[in-house]
């Protein structure tokens, strides 16, 4: 399976400070760069655990005894962790988003550039499809989802059209929903735009956000506590902004309670 190079390779690994007898977790493991890197590091004694809910990516897989791969959705981490027999590690590893192998994949659905079924599941088994989304969605809902992780400011314009032009004929299609939405794509901004809507429908398909925090909550137990390495790449605000407040305090909304010391 053809996956391009991963990004910031060098830069998330080194971040990891890897030991040569440490255990090791990446969570996306996708083409595997990210875990080839790991395992470079690693020592004979190191243990690196990959986890990737896509089917694609068991054709990845690495044949080395110091790897498992885990075909599931890294929600999961601390259950399949301990069903391996592992309770802490020493780093864990997330590339957040959609790889560059599903963005090229025109029968995925993921991409702008192609005309293919609305699709953008992750996990293949999954129910709920972006096909599913647009053509049962509520015009508030849709709203919604437009606003919150499209972050589109005519979010319910966008949404009321949707739901005109669904009841004229079904919108299937990634070209379908482009021609469906064509008045709110001009010339300069249409990939910008179409990007902000694809982006919000596939993080609804794939719950990203709750995903995200549920991820993030069990670091905090399977980390070595004071010596663990989180190591987050982000791609759009709305993960960056879950990330840095947790690893600052914990927290996704707030601020920390402190006590009469300031602690």
């Amino acid at each position: 399976m053809n996956y391009h190079s991963p990004v910031l390779l060098k830069e998330s690994v080194d971040a990891l400070a890897i030991k040569q007898d440490g255990v090791y977790v990446d969570v996306t493991f996708g083409g595997g760069g990210h875990s080839r890197e790991i395992l470079n590091r690693l020592g004979e004694n190191g243990r690196l655990f990959g986890f990737d809910q896509d089917p694609d990516a068991l054709e990845n897989v690495i044949d080395d005894p110091r790897f498992t791969l885990i075909p599931e959705n890294f929600r999961y981490i601390s259950r399949f962790l301990r069903f391996h027999g592992v309770r802490k590690v020493d780093g864990v590893l997330a590339d957040l988003g959609v790889s560059s192998h599903q963005f090229d994949e025109a029968e995925r659905g993921f991409s702008i550039r192609f005309d293919g079924d609305l699709d953008m599941r992750m996990n293949q088994k999954s129910k709920i499809s972006a096909k599913e989304i647009i053509a049962n969605y509520s015009e508030e809902k849709l709203a919604e989802i437009l606003f919150l992780y499209g972050e589109l400011r005519n979010s319910r314009n966008i949404a009321k059209t949707i739901v005109e032009k669904r009841e004229q004929e079904k919108i299937e299609t990634s070209f379908q929903l482009k021609e469906a939405l064509q008045r709110f794509l001009p010339k300069a901004k249409e990939h910008k735009i179409l990007a902000q809507i694809y982006q919000a429908i596939r993080i609804e398909v794939n719950e990203e956000m709750d995903v995200l925090k549920e991820f993030l909550e069990q670091s905090l137990d399977i980390l070595k506590p004071g010596s663990g390495r989180l190591s987050v790449i982000s791609y759009h605000s709305l993960e960056d902004r879950l990330v840095k407040r947790f690893m600052k305090n914990g927290l996704f909304e707030g601020e920390p309670e402190r006590d009469f010391y300031g602690n």
